[in-house]
């Protein structure tokens, strides 16, 4: 009968039920109970019960087929109406979802996208599917230059709506530090200009005459010529953007190469690229919501300026190792988070100290 030792499957063969019910018969013939034939040949005494009145009711033992009649079963016209809808819009939509949709969009048939999928599987018809995306190229490394503050900066602008001004912000790449910002109606290579031009001044980056000073490579080799020789020199600092119009314009690139400023900009399309400056600008809307209620400009470029002063010398800034950005900016960071971990050393070895020698008192 084809079976094992292990207990009757849920579905059998009639063939298989006749077989069970004759070697149950012969074991009670014998002198066993049919509750021991049944628990002896893995088949509960309830089931052999069923089948023997099923035989007599029914005249077999055979299983219906499965399934029934399902009432909400898809309809032939439906499904031809479905196929005509693939043959017409496939080179469109392209997709299961979007046909699906295209039908009810269109009211010529109302099904759902699992449904569109298997009348095409079941029809034996192929969907293009979404067309390849391009393959996004990798982003381009920064150019070597020293990792120190004041030598990679990255700049953006976000908009104020309610006061109709753009806010252009620096924001130093290794201190975190907010060195310069322009409130501003436009958005040109002028603005950029100004911008850098304050930044750099503030930051003693100009020389009297307001050329950028010469800033010596560090002792490595790596820095050399192809010579083999110290040029001496390097540029200022390396500027980080998106590709905007402003930043990406003739006038700010010959700006920024009289100012000795490598301009980097991040893959078109790809914001993740700026994402420091992008999280800058979520901290200081989402921490002083205030400043997007304000209508009056003179009264926006005042609070900025003060939001820009607590951002640098009060707000402790997780990404540099909860210091501020002016101590990061004026090389303390290191110290202050030395002195921080030596306090909790001293602190916890105090804490040992002490409770060596005073042990809690019992709680009631």
């Amino acid at each position: 009968m084809g079976l094992s030792l292990a207990r009757v499957p849920l579905r059998i063969s009639g063939e298989v039920k006749e077989g069970l019910i004759k070697l149950v018969d012969q074991a009670t013939d014998a002198g066993w109970s049919h509750v021991r034939a049944c628990r002896a040949l893995g088949v509960s005494d309830v089931r052999v019960w069923r089948w023997r009145t099923r035989r007599r009711l029914v005249g077999t033992l055979e299983d219906s087929a499965p399934g029934g009649n399902p009432v909400h079963r898809v309809l032939d016209w439906e499904r031809q109406a479905v196929l005509d809808l693939v043959e017409q819009w496939a080179p469109t939509d392209r997709t299961h979802r979007k046909l699906a949709h295209r039908g009810s969009y269109l009211g010529v048939v109302f099904v759902s996208p699992s449904t569109l999928l298997r009348i095409t599987e079941q029809a034996g018809v192929s969907l293009p599917g979404e067309r390849p995306r391009r393959e996004r190229r990798a982003p381009k490394p920064l150019p070597e230059i020293p990792w120190e503050p004041n030598r990679i900066w990255i700049w953006d602008a976000t908009h104020f709506t309610r006061c109709d001004r753009v806010v252009y912000a620096i924001v130093d790449v290794v201190s975190r530090f907010w060195i310069e910002l322009l409130v501003t109606t436009e958005q040109t290579s002028t603005q950029v200009q100004l911008l850098f031009s304050q930044a750099l001044e503030c930051q003693g980056l100009l020389d009297r005459d307001g050329r950028p000073i010469p800033r010596p490579y560090p002792d490595s080799d790596t820095d050399k010529d192809r010579d083999g020789d110290r040029s001496g020199k390097q540029p200022v600092l390396v500027a980080w953007s998106d590709n905007g119009p402003e930043m990406t314009a003739g006038d700010t690139k010959t700006f920024m190469a009289l100012m000795a400023i490598i301009q980097h900009h991040g893959r078109p399309g790809t914001p993740t690229d700026q994402a420091m400056i992008e999280s800058f600008y979520g901290h200081i809307k989402g921490e002083w919501p205030h400043l997007e209620d304000i209508t009056d400009p003179a009264v926006l470029e005042i609070e900025l300026q003060r939001v820009r002063v607590e951002y640098n010398t009060v707000r402790l800034h997780a990404g540099i190792g909860y210091v501020t950005p002016d101590d990061e900016h004026h090389r303390r960071g290191a110290a202050i988070r030395r002195r921080r971990a030596t306090g909790h050393k001293k602190a916890r070895q105090n804490r040992i100290n002490h409770n060596k020698n005073h042990p809690p008192r019992n709680q009631p």
